[in-house]
């Protein structure tokens, strides 16, 4: 077999596949029902529910035993709206929220009687985002999980008695010469044309509206007739009771479907019978066709004719039943899409006009076309920049049916990398040391945040406490919110105090952030320009490069970033950083921490100048000021005065005699290493060591070069005491920060050169 033969060959099997999807008689059409009745009995508002849900991955609960849990969720949005689009949309925590939020209103049948209209600032990317939507929402309507069947009829001319197929003869006779001698008179051209459609068993008809082939039950009698359809199945309750399927009971088909039910029933009196014309077949979409899905542009000018009709298929009809009254094969632009999607790109110019057209259209869910009535039920969906609001001022009763869905600019600072990362290329982060790419999409959403928050000062009532780690209005504390993430660095009382009303309050704010500031378009034209400008290949961005840009360069860029959230990034990250340097080069005895934390729990319990074995480790100690004072200096710090030592001292022995010794180890017997007072000590005098591992090495300049020379040939020269510190300290960082070897040996040159370790002395 050839090329050819083997392409046609791909084709023609794929098209026998096709031919599955072919119209399926009403009678099976209901064995699919009763198998598959949640597919099958959805409208269009529950195929949107379904193609988000299918699409959108929930992630980890990062917060799964918090009983003040708001559920606010880390969804995954790329599958519907980054994979296989041309341009994707990256949705940011927020807004994925209220989507899944929406939907989740939908599928419970709250859709009726609303138009969504996604309102955005220009550049927030709304346009991209319902174009990637329809696009795999057309997808998805066109596959198997995501398909419906819609009416078809097949008015079969046995039936009602028409022409007799052997009558034809005469007609094809007469076409056949007529062709012959190109006698193409019009009048006897048509009529042979009909003729030859005689030939056939039946004339079909589809339905304009795609009504779902269930509605072809009398309304009245279709509760009786699905109760008896399902009797014994369990899912019978459930259509009969549960709000989503309330539409399949409430609805009517279109006025052509039920003046054809009512004339075939006139014709051949038997309800059988007439079921026997009716057919199912799936719903096909096709954006560019207006089927199922219409988009309209401010620019696309109104049509001239938005009544349609088949005057062929009409003659047809009219022929069968032999009266041109009885059916009107009459419908509106706005059938094609019942049972779909009806969206609007911005309302200006003329989606303006066609916005305030749809207010009867969504209040009644009635269209009249000439004489008749005609249902449109469709998801009506819009987008909207916020000063286009004035359009539609004027319409106060309309306004009630409008439900507005925020698409602000990104304030979710892992979308907002994850936007660089997409447009520059993963690479980018090779260019950064960690955390600085994401401190510099902290700069840009600070500019998109309202300074002052209600919510955050009524929760956090000294901001100061926190200066190491948040600016003094909390913004960095509320991105780190808006990402789902609760900072460990948050005292006992404050995460207390992050109930889910307060919790509820933060995420509400974000309703009115978003709208000012740095634009989608600005930040890429801003970060284009600042990695085009530092980034190299022999050094790392570090955050003094950081600051220096947007320092230096607000007046040319037009950057709004205040120098309060510059600060706090720097604190913040220097603090951050100095703590991880510690704790890569920080080694201890924990053997010899433990002793020295027994001993000074039992000595403090003993007069100065006694000598006494002590109980825990059978070490032999005399009790000195010297002896307490050395433990004390690694508990509290070096700075610690006498008054405070003698204080802290007379806590210890008051906490060991009422608390540790007496209830926790005589009474619950539990060890002395597993006390609160033991675990309490412990922690501060390994907080204390890591407070003072650099002193020594920041004041050995050999130590910084060393560094500078880790992994050249010059480092064999420095003894071995700092060829072992450097390689604990980079193989630490490597290992528990994922620094690069380049990444950590230049944050510690950025720790020592800076003398961030000095900076934060006292703190």
């Amino acid at each position: 077999m050839d090329s050819v033969e083997k392409a046609l060959h791909q084709v023609s099997s794929r098209m026998r596949d096709w031919e599955q999807h072919a119209p399926i008689p009403f009678e099976d059409f209901l064995r699919v029902l009763i198998a598959q009745p949640d597919r099958v009995l959805r409208n269009a508002f529950q195929v949107f529910h379904d193609l988000v849900k299918s699409h959108v991955s929930e992630g980890p609960d990062e917060h799964p035993n918090d009983p003040e849990s708001i559920h606010y969720m880390n969804y995954d949005c790329s599958r519907l709206l980054v994979d296989g689009t041309d341009n994707p949309f990256f949705a940011d925590r927020l807004f994925a929220n209220r989507l899944v939020s929406l939907v989740e209103s939908l599928k419970r049948g709250a859709q009726q009687n609303k138009i969504y209209i996604f309102e955005g600032p220009p550049g927030s990317g709304k346009s991209t985002f319902l174009t990637n939507l329809l696009m795999k929402f057309e997808k998805y309507a066109n596959t198997e999980p995501g398909s419906r069947f819609e009416v078809v009829w097949r008015l079969n001319r046995k039936s009602l008695g028409s022409i007799p197929v052997r009558n034809t003869d005469h007609f094809l006779d007469k076409l056949s010469h007529l062709l012959d001698e190109y006698e193409l008179d019009q009048n006897e051209l048509i009529e042979a044309q009909e003729s030859l459609y005689a030939a056939e068993d039946y004339v079909e008809v589809s339905c304009p509206s795609h009504d779902n082939p269930i509605l072809m039950i009398p309304k009245e009698l279709r509760r009786d007739f699905v109760e008896r359809l399902f009797e014994g199945n369990e899912n019978c309750e459930r259509l009969l009771t549960e709000k989503e399927f309330d539409w399949v009971f409430r609805s009517t088909p279109c006025t052509i479907c039920s003046s054809l039910y009512q004339a075939l029933l006139n014709k051949v009196k038997n309800p059988l019978d007439v079921y026997r014309m009716v057919y199912a077949r799936p719903y096909q979409f096709n954006r560019s066709l207006g089927e199922g899905i219409s988009v309209f542009t401010p620019g696309d000018k109104p049509v001239k004719k938005n009544i349609l009709t088949n005057d062929i298929l009409q003659n047809r009809i009219n022929t069968l039943l032999r009266d041109s009254n009885k059916v009107k094969y009459l419908f509106s632009r706005y059938a094609k899409t019942n049972n779909g999607i009806y969206a609007l790109m911005d309302i200006k110019s003329h989606n303006t006009e066609r916005l305030i057209e749809l207010h009867n259209i969504i209040s009644e869910g009635l269209h009249k076309v000439e004489d008749t009535e005609e249902n449109v039920n469709s998801l009506f969906l819009a987008l909207m920049n916020p000063e286009d609001k004035q359009n539609i001022q004027g319409y106060q009763s309309f306004l009630d049916r409008i439900e507005y869905i925020k698409v602000p600019y990104v304030l979710d600072l892992n979308t907002e990398v994850e936007i660089y990362r997409n447009i520059f290329g993963t690479h980018i982060d090779g260019s950064f040391l960690p955390r600085v790419l994401h401190n510099f999409a902290r700069v840009i959403i600070s500019t998109r945040m309202n300074v002052h928050s209600n919510a955050m000062t009524e929760w956090i009532e000294q901001p100061t406490k926190y200066r190491l780690y948040c600016d003094d209005n909390l913004l960095l504390l509320k991105m780190e919110i808006y990402t789902g993430n609760i900072p460990k660095w948050l005292d006992e009382e404050d995460r207390k105090r992050l109930n889910a009303k307060r919790r509820r309050r933060i995420i509400s704010e974000s309703e009115t952030e978003g709208d000012h500031g740095l634009s989608g378009r600005d930040s890429l034209k801003i970060f284009n320009d600042f990695f085009s400008t530092y980034s190299r290949k022999d050094k790392l961005i570090d955050m003094s490069v950081l600051v220096k840009y947007f320092t230096k360069g607000r007046t040319e860029m037009g950057l709004t970033a205040s120098d309060s959230i510059l600060d706090s990034l720097t604190r913040m990250y220097n603090y951050t950083v100095l703590q991880e340097v510690k704790e890569s080069l920080y080694y201890y005895n924990e053997e010899q921490i433990s002793h020295d934390v027994q001993n000074y729990m039992f000595a403090v319990n003993f007069k100065l100048g006694s000598a006494e074995t002590c109980k825990f480790t059978g070490e032999k100690l005399e009790i000195t000021e010297g002896f307490l004072a050395g433990i004390e200096s690694r508990l509290l710090g070096q700075r610690a005065g006498a008054d405070t030592r003698q204080t802290f001292r007379n806590e210890v022995q008051k906490e060991y005699t009422i608390k540790a010794l007496t209830q926790e180890i005589m009474l619950e017997g539990r060890k002395i290493t597993d006390t609160c007072l033991y675990t309490s000590l412990r922690e501060r005098y390994i907080h204390n060591l890591k407070e003072r591992v650099l002193e020594p090495l920041l004041e050995n300049e050999n130590f910084r070069t060393a560094i500078k020379d880790f992994g050249r040939e010059e480092f064999k020269t420095y003894d071995k005491r700092i060829r072992d510190d450097v390689t604990f300290l980079i193989t630490n960082l490597c290992k528990k920060y994922q620094y690069t070897k380049k990444g950590a040996k230049e944050v510690c040159m950025y720790v020592i050169d800076n003398d961030i370790a000095r900076q934060f002395a006292s703190s």
